[in-house]
């Protein structure tokens, strides 16, 4: 059985020029949450929504989380569970409880969830991340049980990254799965 792909974008959703959104058009396996409120989140509503989502996955499932919605799979998975969500690509944590780098508007999402994932996972990082220094990224992937991966200079990995299908994305989540196997 093939593993889907269960796409997570963080705040203000994925542009066009976004990797998530390359390769929710590229895998046929990938489902897109869609949120109602992409630029004044409220934590409860995006957890409500995420397990109505994850209440229909009958395959296995990799989350792949971006930014925000790090933060919201954390939050997700302290209370909420799925036999079928298998493991989770978290890219470019954004530090929740550090006004210095994230606005306010994204404060209920604060404090960031530090504990063991009950799944394996990826944390992907970047040296030079305006939204959480490396250091608290690389914090973060230990306390949540996760592997880290420095990807270098990439900024937020996002649409300014313009990384389009971002085939080095693709060569981690290829390790996630092979680990799950």
């Amino acid at each position: 059985m093939e593993t889907q792909l269960l796409i997570l974008p963080g705040l203000g959703n994925s542009g066009d020029k976004h990797w998530q959104t390359f390769w929710h058009e590229k895998f046929k396996n990938s489902i897109r949450l869609i949120q109602d409120n992409w630029d004044e989140p409220v934590l409860e509503d995006w957890i409500k929504r995420l397990n109505e989502e994850v209440s229909k996955i009958e395959n296995p499932t990799i989350l792949v989380a971006h930014s925000l919605a790090v933060s919201l799979v954390l939050h997700w998975a302290e209370s909420n569970s799925n036999k079928n969500i298998i493991g989770a690509l978290l890219v470019a944590p954004a530090d929740v409880d550090s006004p210095e780098h994230t606005p306010d508007i994204i404060r209920n999402f604060s404090p960031m969830p530090l504990y063991q994932l009950p799944f394996p996972s990826i944390v992907v990082a970047s040296e030079n991340d305006p939204y959480a220094s490396f250091e608290r990224k690389q914090y973060f992937a230990k306390m949540w049980g996760s592997d880290f991966v420095n990807v270098g200079q990439q900024g937020h990995i996002n649409s300014d990254s313009d990384l389009k299908y971002w085939e080095e994305g693709q060569l981690i989540l290829q390790k996630l799965i092979e680990k799950l196997k």
